[in-house]
């Protein structure tokens, strides 16, 4: 095999995660094995020089994975997080303007109107602009049995995974310029949802809805909106589900490659997606499943 052609199956690891359990919305510190955000592995190309970019969730996981890559391709990025998750939000901070690249911490909660809003204004005063929003923020927990989903937990669900993306969404969108482009973080469980996830499972599907229908209209703009979907993804969010330790330990063994996924990653497909390299990628969802069908 080429020396820079590593087998996916094992490129990470294939072994099992140690039973573990964390409250939401989990942090990078207590998760064992801590995830690969690519700290040492993305290289930055330059394809998004001087682009502005906003990532909601951006402390940890997945969104910590794009800062990382965004700055490192030449973007100012502002991530924002839940109040409880400054330590995580520290560190990805530190790592944008390791990059010499502005960084901007935002902490408040997306289901607060006002905040989900003023964000978008707070970004564009930062950096003069925004180019690149990235709706990644997002809520799960599991359910045993239909009958025991809770009203609270689902609405919590739907606040974060839909209203909180709308919310910002619509503060940014009246201004974006041609050339912008607004990615979704979309789920596996959009297409193949579990009985376990069933709310999760409903906003997924319903963000895909959103990025087709607002993909037709922005396009008229020169305003591309697309999403990513990804797999079983070794994040904060996973330990503090409320699955048994079982379920935790085999987690994305049921994939064709045979393994979770590492935010690593991921972060090339919302380069790819924020980047000139995609100007006629519009109302897309990019599957980063292993293996995985949507």
């Amino acid at each position: 095999m080429a020396e820079n052609a590593p087998d996916p199956r094992t490129q990470h690891t294939d072994d099992e995660f140690p039973a573990q359990e964390q409250n939401q919305p989990g942090l990078t510190e207590e998760m064992r094995p801590e995830p690969d955000h690519g700290e040492q592995s993305y290289v930055g190309r330059g394809r998004l020089e001087g682009r502005r970019a906003l990532i909601t969730g951006g402390d940890s996981g997945i969104g910590r994975a794009v800062a990382i890559a965004f700055a490192r391709e030449g973007a100012d990025v502002a991530i924002v997080h839940m109040p409880e998750e400054q330590q995580d939000a520290d560190e990805t901070l530190a790592l944008i303007r390791a990059e010499g690249r502005q960084a901007l911490g935002l902490a408040g909660d997306v289901r607060d109107e006002a905040f989900a809003t003023d964000i978008v204004a707070q970004t564009r005063s930062a950096f003069g602009g925004l180019d690149v929003l990235v709706l990644n923020a997002a809520y799960q927990h599991d359910i045993d049995g239909f009958e025991n989903l809770e009203t609270e937990r689902m609405r919590r669900v739907f606040e974060t995974n839909l209203f909180g993306l709308v919310y910002t969404a619509r503060a940014a969108y009246a201004d974006l310029e041609p050339g912008a482009s607004i990615i979704v973080t979309s789920s596996v469980q959009s297409a193949s949802p579990s009985p376990g996830l069933i709310d999760y499972a409903m906003t997924k599907a319903a963000q895909v809805a959103f990025v087709s229908a607002l993909a037709e209209e922005a396009g008229e703009r020169g305003i591309r909106v697309n999403a990513v979907a990804p797999g079983p993804i070794w994040t904060p969010l996973i330990p503090a589900t409320g699955w048994e330790a079982e379920r935790v330990q085999t987690f994305g063994q049921d994939t064709p490659l045979g393994r979770a996924g590492q935010p690593a990653e991921l972060a090339g497909a919302y380069v790819y997606l924020a980047s000139a390299e995609s100007s006629y990628t519009s109302g897309s969802v990019l599957a980063v499943t292993g293996g995985k069908h949507l």
